[in-house]
């Protein structure tokens, strides 16, 4: 496909009582290159002066395409007219490159007051829609744009709120009214582009996502608009955790550090964060809460989150050592315990893990546990065993997922690694959302020379989730290097998203 691609554009203009008003939206598909593009609508109204509108993103479409879209709208006053008629081009620009869709060179035109122009004229065009719900969302509007209306057009949403299991279908209904009618008092359904806009409503009660397609069946034959084979999907937020070992306070500048991972906490707006190494100060044993570094970044968020806390052994000679659970949702229960065979506060090898029960909005309870493991040959394959025999102690028919995260001491492919793969228990969810081959090469068919596929992976921090779980991987990205947030540990922080299967 090209770099970028306009889908259509809208031009309305509104009146309510004595005002008037006209929206621009601009609608695009672009190439997903990199982090760093930058899109913008280049344009001119009827007054000749070019002007550029910022594009933003709006959605993921596929794995390697997304859509943005730009907006903007303008108030009809003494000291300002409309725009008006519109001309306009798309720029694309990433890494010091410039790419164009402006109409092969002659700029795309769209009239005042026209409504919607699909490039292209598809039969059927999704418009307007979202990728998320809002809170509290019972009812979801789909509106359609329909080229070249004929009598007996009948439009059609096809939709699932449970992976297709099951499906529904409800009708759309041609608009008398372009817009609705909170933003358009008077406005009608314009055709000057040979578009006419239909809606329809979805009741998806308590769900967690909304998936479909849209049918025009005219004479006879059928069009779809599915999202090029991708359905249109909505959902609540998905789950967000962030696993990270702090190293002890050993960092140079730590402080800014600590800033710095709150900051990214805050912004990622991560729902549960497990912690290792977390260090407070010794105290004769005693400890020293305000010196404890997970209270130190929870204290820096702009609402704390509930925290659990608690410490294995002294570390550094100077420090009580430990793991925590951040999460943005109380704690429904919570839990700590040694899985190593010491328990001796003054050996490094004595191990405890806490874990939190969490009830998370539109997904349920989950149980996660921060862990810091010891490395095979000081006890690993022990430790873990315990693990897991805790974890399932604390399974029932109520939790929807059971995640283990944190600081394993093993590496992906290692012997210790090798134990985690042949137990048949739990998946690594990083190699789950970013190598699906290799991942279902080891955790899938137990492909014999699975081990050559992570000859250069030395991960040794995952979140592994509990095969039952009814949760699902749909994104894993690396954290805290000096690309993205900048270095704050001896480690790499590993953040990721969940959602329902």
């Amino acid at each position: 496909m090209d770099k970028i691609q306009l889908l259509y554009v809208e031009n309305v203009i509104s009146r309510k009582k004595a005002e008037v008003e006209q929206t621009l939206r601009f609608f695009m598909r672009v190439q997903n290159a990199g982090y760093d593009k930058r899109i913008d609508v280049v344009w001119a109204g009827e007054d000749g002066a070019w002007q550029t509108l910022p594009a933003n993103y709006h959605s993921t479409m596929g794995h390697d395409k997304e859509y943005w879209q730009a907006q903007a709208s303008f108030k009809l006053s003494a000291d300002q007219s409309l725009p008006g008629n519109i001309q306009f081009g798309l720029r694309y620009r990433i890494s010091g490159h410039e790419y164009w869709d402006n109409n092969q060179g002659l700029n795309y035109v769209s009239q005042a007051d026209s409504g919607v122009n699909a490039i292209g004229a598809p039969p059927v065009l999704n418009i307007g829609f979202a990728d998320r719900f809002e809170e509290g969302q019972k009812n979801i509007p789909v509106t359609v744009a329909v080229h070249n209306f004929q009598s007996g057009d009948k439009v059609t949403l096809h939709w699932t709120t449970d992976n297709w299991r099951h499906s529904q279908k409800t009708p759309c209904h041609f608009k008398r009214a372009y817009w609705d009618k909170e933003v358009l008092s008077n406005a009608r359904n314009p055709n000057q582009y040979g578009s006419t806009i239909w809606k329809g409503w979805l009741k998806i009660g308590q769900a967690f996502r909304l998936q479909y397609s849209i049918c025009l069946e005219r004479n006879g034959e059928l069009f779809w608009d599915n999202n090029d084979g991708n359905n249109y999907s909505l959902s609540h937020e998905p789950l967000k955790v962030l696993i990270l070992n702090l190293h002890c306070y050993q960092e140079d500048h730590q402080d800014d550090k600590f800033s710095q991972i709150a900051k990214a906490i805050k912004e990622l707006d991560v729902d549960v964060v497990c912690l290792q190494e977390v260090a407070e100060l010794w105290n004769d044993g005693d400890g020293d809460w305000a010196s404890n570094s997970a209270r130190i970044i929870n204290d820096r968020l702009p609402v704390p989150y509930h925290i659990h806390t608690d410490w294995s052994h002294l570390g550094f000679d100077k420090y009580r050592e430990g793991v925590a659970i951040l999460s943005k949702y109380p704690l429904h229960k919570h839990d700590a315990k040694y899985v190593s065979d010491s328990h001796d506060v003054y050996s490094i090898h004595s191990r405890k893990v806490v874990m939190a029960q969490i009830k998370v909005p539109h997904i349920g309870l989950i149980n996660v546990f921060s862990a810091h493991l010891s490395w095979w040959e000081d006890g690993f394959a022990g430790q873990f065993q315990r693990l897991c025999e805790w974890a399932d102690a604390k399974k029932s028919a109520s939790v929807t997922a059971t995640l283990l995260c944190g600081d394993f001491n093993i590496a992906a492919g290692s012997t210790g690694y090798h134990l985690v793969v042949d137990a048949h228990q739990y998946d690594d969810q990083y190699l789950a959302a970013n190598e699906q081959g290799v991942f279902d090469k080891i955790f899938r068919v137990n492909d014999p020379h699975w081990q050559n596929y992570l000859s250069d992976d030395y991960r040794i921090d995952y979140i592994f989730l509990d095969k039952t779980s009814e949760l699902q991987v749909i994104s894993a990205r690396v954290l805290f290097t000096e690309q993205d947030y900048g270095s704050v540990s001896d480690h790499c922080g590993y953040f990721m998203a969940f959602e329902p299967k």
